[in-house]
């Protein structure tokens, strides 16, 4: 209960601290704040800095709280892992897959950074590849499932 309560507060604080900031923005003049880079800087600026500083926080304590969950639970780990694993056989798949040709517009140009042999291009269509083999597995499970609950019926 006592937890509770500490983070209902820290809420509180990390709302008000917000709110303050956003407040402050439209206590200035809209005209002022986009012709002014000095009271931009004062106004808007903090409420940026705290956003991202909130947002970096997030996915620090998110990250640290899955990654305690998975020590605390043996079988989950083991679970996960091999997800990981079979996420890497299909990346290396994908990589094996793609090529690094050129990349050329339509004016049949190279485009710069395009050329031929460029690990850009290698990476880009292993993205491209990895898409599409996920895509297809999810599309087989998706209709193995309608399949599954077609027979239910």
């Amino acid at each position: 209960m006592k937890s509770t309560k500490i983070l209902n507060i820290l809420i509180a604080i990390i709302a008000i601290i917000g709110g303050f900031l956003f407040i402050r923005i439209f206590m200035e003049d809209t005209e002022t704040i986009e012709t002014n880079v000095d009271v931009a800087n004062k106004v808007v600026s903090p409420l940026i800095y705290y956003s991202t500083y909130l947002f970096y926080a997030a996915v620090i304590i998110t990250i640290a709280l899955s990654l305690w969950a998975l020590v605390r639970n043996p079988e989950n780990l083991k679970k996960t892992l091999g997800g990981v694993a079979v996420l890497a056989v299909l990346l290396f798949i994908a990589y094996f897959l793609s090529d690094s040709e050129a990349v050329y517009n339509a004016a049949g140009k190279i485009e710069p950074g395009g050329e031929e042999g460029s690990s850009i291009n290698h990476w880009v269509g292993t993205g491209i590849w990895y898409s599409l083999i996920l895509g297809g597995i999810a599309s087989l499970f998706f209709v193995w499932d309608l399949l599954k609950g077609l027979v239910k019926s």
